[in-house]
C-alpha cells in the first residue's frame, strides 16, 4: 500500500478531539468567506452586465456613482467593469493567490478612500446610501481576511513583471495607433500633435467619454470604438499576464525516466499507454513510496495527465494524491486523457467525473483468425498485397543499424501528414531513439525491394506491443497496412508477443449503435454529426480501420473535476495532440541516436516549474 498504520500513536482521546474541534470549524468559516468572497464578484459581475444593456439601470447606477454617492467595490454598470468582476471571480474561485492580493490591495484602497470622504464630507457622509455601499464592501473585504488561507495558489513569480511590460509595450502601441487614427481623421483645426496624442493616451487608458477635454478633436464614432477595442484587448492580455498559472517543465529529466523505466518493467502490462509516459515532453510525479506515478503536461493551465498511473496499483493512490495537490498549489486545472476503466475508477475516488472518449482496439494473438465470413474483406487485401510482391521485415528497433535507421526516419518524416507531429496520450513522440531499442519496426518493401510504408510498436509490458506510428507512401498500393497487421499478428510468436494494441476509435459506440436498427433519433443525429467531421478528422475511418480486425474493445475515459472545465481541458487536449498549434507551445525533445551530455540536459524534476 501507499501508505500504512502507524501501530506507535497512542487512541485518540476525547480532548484530542476536542482540540480538533475549533480548528475545523475554523477551516469551514474560511470556506465560507473564500464563497462569500467569490459569490459577490459574481454578481458584481452581472449587475454590471446588466447596466451595461440595460439604460435605465445604468442610469441609475451612474446617478450612485457621483457626485457626493459612492456604489459599492467594483459595482459601476460597463461591460469592462463585468468583464473585470468575472475575471477575478474565476480566479479567486481556482484560489489563486494573485487574485486575492489584487482584490485586497483595490477593495481596502477604495474603502479608505470612501470613508475619508464621509470623515471630511458632511454631503457625502449624511447620504444612508453611502453607509450601505462602504457596509457591503466592509463584507466583501473581511470575506477576504476571513478566508485568506483559501487563495494559495502560486502564481509565476515573473507575473507581475509580464504584465508591468504588457501594460507599458502595449499601451504604447495602442497609443501610437490611437494616435495615427485620431490624427487621419480629425476634422478640428488647432489641435497639436501632443493634443491628439492626449486624446488617444485618455481613451487607451481610462476610456474617457468622448470628446472630453479635448476641444481641438472632432472625430468619427468609429475610431473612438477602435480604440475602445485596443484598450479592451490591452486590459485582458495585462489581466492574463498578472494571473496566468505556472506552465510547470516540460521535460522529462533522465532520473526521472529511469525510474519510470523501472516501473515498466515491473508493471507495463498494466496499461497498453504506460510506455508513452516517457514522452520528453511530459513531467512526473511520484507516489511519497516511490511505487507509483503520474505522467503529465500543463497546457494552457491545464495539469494533463494520460493513461492509467504507472507502478503498483496499489500505490496509485499515493500518486494521483500528490498530482492533485501539485495542481491545487499552482492552481492547474487536472484532467487525464485516455484512462482506461480500472484507472478511471481509481481517479473517481479521488473526486474525479469521468466520461468516456471512445475504445481502444486490441487484438489477442492467441484467438486472431483469418476465417470466417466477417474477416473476408480483411483476407482478400493481405492476399492481393502478398501476390503483388510486397514483403515485410519486422525488427526491433535496437537491431537496426545506425544508417538504416537515419534512412527509415528521412522517409517517415517525408511521409508525414503536415508539419506537426501529432500525439500525447498514445504516441512517442520520436522515432530512433537508442534508449527505445525494444520498440518493434515493421518495414514493408514492394516487389523491387523499395520501402513502402513503416510501422512502429511500443512495448506493452512484457508480451504485448501498442501501435505508436503508422506511414506509408502515398502512392503505394491500397490494403498495404492490414497487410502489415496481419504479417505482424502472424509473426507474433516469435517475438513473444502475445496481444496487440491498435489505434483508438473515438466515439465507437456512436458508430456502432447510431447505425443498427431501432436507434433513436438522438444517436442518430450525433451519428451523423461525427460523420460530417470526420471528413477532416478522421473519426468513422479510424474505427472502421480498427473494426476490420474483429478486436476486443477496451474502453477509454476522460476524467475532470468540473463539468464546466470540460471546454478549457478540450482545447488544451487538442493543443497536446497537435490539433491546436499555439505560438508558445514547445518544440519536444528529440533525442534520437545521439543522447545529450549530462550538461546539455534539464535539471532534476524537483526543481520548481519554470515559466511560461
Amino acid at each position: 500500500m501507499d501508505a500504512y498504520v502507524s501501530t506507535e500513536n497512542p487512541p485518540q482521546t476525547s480532548e484530542t478531539t476536542r482540540d480538533k474541534t475549533p480548528s475545523k470549524n475554523r477551516e469551514a468559516w474560511q470556506k465560507r468567506a473564500a464563497w462569500v468572497a467569490v459569490w459577490y464578484l459574481r454578481i458584481a459581475a452581472a449587475l454590471n452586465l446588466l447596466g451595461a444593456i440595460s439604460a435605465p439601470f445604468r442610469r441609475q447606477v451612474t446617478e450612485h456613482n457621483t457626485g457626493d454617492l459612492f456604489t459599492p467595490y467594483l459595482l459601476t454598470a460597463g461591460f469592462t467593469s463585468a468583464a473585470l468582476a468575472w475575471f477575478l471571480a474565476i480566479m479567486m474561485r481556482r484560489g489563486k493567490r494573485a487574485a486575492w492580493i489584487f482584490n485586497l490591495i483595490l477593495s481596502g484602497a477604495y474603502i479608505v478612500l470612501v470613508i475619508l470622504l464621509m470623515a471630511v464630507d458632511s454631503d457625502v457622509r449624511d447620504h444612508g446610501f453611502n453607509w450601505v455601499s462602504t457596509a457591503i464592501s466592509l463584507v466583501f473585504l473581511l470575506a477576504l481576511v476571513v478566508g485568506r488561507r483559501e487563495f494559495h495558489a502560486k502564481g509565476d513569480r515573473s507575473n507581475p513583471l509580464l504584465a508591468l511590460g504588457t501594460l507599458i509595450i502595449g499601451g504604447a502601441v495602442g497609443i501610437l495607433i490611437g494616435t495615427a487614427l485620431v490624427t487621419i481623421t480629425n476634422t478640428a483645426a488647432g489641435s497639436t500633435f501632443w493634443d491628439r496624442m492626449d486624446y488617444a493616451i485618455m481613451r487607451v487608458y481610462t476610456l474617457a467619454p468622448a470628446g472630453a477635454g479635448h476641444a481641438g478633436v472632432q472625430i468619427p464614432h468609429w475610431v473612438d470604438i477602435a480604440i475602445n477595442v485596443l484598450s479592451v484587448i490591452l486590459f485582458l492580455l495585462v489581466l492574463y499576464a498578472l494571473f496566468r498559472a505556472p506552465k510547470g517543465k516540460e521535460y522529462l529529466c533522465p532520473e526521472d525516466e529511469a525510474r519510470l523505466r523501472a516501473l515498466l518493467d515491473r508493471h507495463g502490462e498494466r496499461d497498453s499507454l504506460g510506455y508513452f509516459a516517457l514522452r520528453r515532453d511530459k513531467s512526473v510525479v511520484f507516489s511519497p513510496t516511490g511505487k507509483a506515478a503520474v505522467a503529465y503536461r500543463v497546457v494552457g493551465g491545464v495539469s494533463l495527465a494520460s493513461g492509467d498511473p504507472i507502478g503498483d496499483v496499489e500505490a496509485w493512490p499515493g500518486a494521483i494524491d500528490q498530482w492533485l495537490e501539485q495542481a491545487e498549489v499552482h492552481a492547474w486545472t487536472p484532467a487525464v486523457m485516455g484512462a482506461s476503466e480500472e484507472g478511471g475508477n481509481v481517479y473517481a475516488r479521488h473526486g474525479l467525473n469521468a466520461l468516456e472518449l471512445g475504445d481502444e482496439a486490441i487484438v489477442e494473438v492467441e484467438d486472431f483468425s483469418l476465417e470466417g465470413r466477417a474477416m473476408r474483406g480483411v483476407r482478400q487485401a493481405h492476399k492481393r498485397v502478398g501476390r503483388a510482391g510486397y514483403t515485410v521485415r519486422i525488427r526491433r528497433h535496437g537491431d537496426i543499424p545506425e544508417q538504416e535507421m537515419d534512412s527509415l526516419l528521412s522517409l517517415a518524416d517525408h511521409w508525414r501528414d503536415g508539419e506537426t507531429e501529432r500525439g500525447f496520450s498514445m504516441a512517442l513522440g520520436r522515432l530512433g531513439d537508442p534508449d527505445d531499442g525494444q520498440c518493434v519496426m515493421l518495414e514493408c518493401h514492394d516487389g523491387e525491394e523499395e520501402l513502402r510504408a513503416l510501422l512502429s510498436f511500443v512495448p506493452w509490458g512484457r508480451e504485448g506491443l501498442s501501435l505508436d506510428l503508422m506511414r506509408r507512401d502515398r502512392e503505394s498500393d491500397n490494403g498495404l497496412m492490414e497487410f502489415m497487421v496481419i504479417e505482424l499478428i502472424q509473426q507474433a510468436e516469435k517475438l513473444g508477443v502475445q496481444r496487440i494494441s491498435l489505434n483508438f476509435a473515438m466515439f465507437r459506440a456512436v458508430f456502432e449503435r447510431g447505425g443498427r436498427l431501432g436507434a433513436g433519433p438522438i444517436l442518430r443525429l450525433w451519428r451523423e454529426v461525427l460523420i460530417f467531421f470526420s471528413r477532416w478528422w478522421q473519426i468513422e475511418s479510424l474505427y472502421r480501420a480498427n473494426a476490420k480486425y474483429r478486436p476486443i474493445w477496451e474502453p477509454r475515459y476522460l476524467l475532470f473535476e468540473r463539468t464546466s472545465d470540460l471546454p478549457r481541458i478540450g482545447i488544451a487536449s487538442a493543443r497536446a495532440e497537435g490539433f491546436i498549434n499555439a505560438p508558445s507551445l514547445p518544440a519536444l525533445f528529440k533525442r534520437r541516436h545521439v543522447p545529450a551530455l549530462p550538461a546539455e540536459r534539464p535539471g532534476p524534476a524537483s526543481e520548481t516549474p519554470s515559466s511560461e
